[in-house]
């Protein structure tokens, strides 16, 4: 929605006390306690969680014959970003 920087404001006489915005405001201190946990809502692992029961299941395939393995990034690079084969073995483009 468009905000009407222009319009004049409230007098103070319009808008409510601070005690009455505090009577508003649910008191933090309280001794009632959500049942969801609202740092967390939807459940999810945070970062730093204890993940040791969890077994991944990842299917690793070997370097095919189309590939090779730069020796200055060690990532597995298609024939076509071969740029040359040195006495070390071979280096890709963006290395080269």
């Amino acid at each position: 929605m468009a905000t009407d920087y222009d319009a004049p404001r409230k007098n103070e006489d319009e808008s409510e006390s601070i005690e009455a915005l505090k009577e508003r405001v649910p008191d933090k201190l309280s001794g009632s306690v959500d049942a969801e946990d609202s740092d967390n809502p939807s459940g999810f692992e945070l970062p730093g969680a204890d993940l040791s029961d969890i077994e991944l299941d990842v299917v690793v395939l070997p370097p095919q014959e189309d590939e090779f393995t730069c020796v200055e990034c060690f990532l597995v690079k298609h024939r076509s970003q071969l740029d040359h084969d040195s006495a070390a073995g071979p280096i890709c483009r963006e290395c080269a």
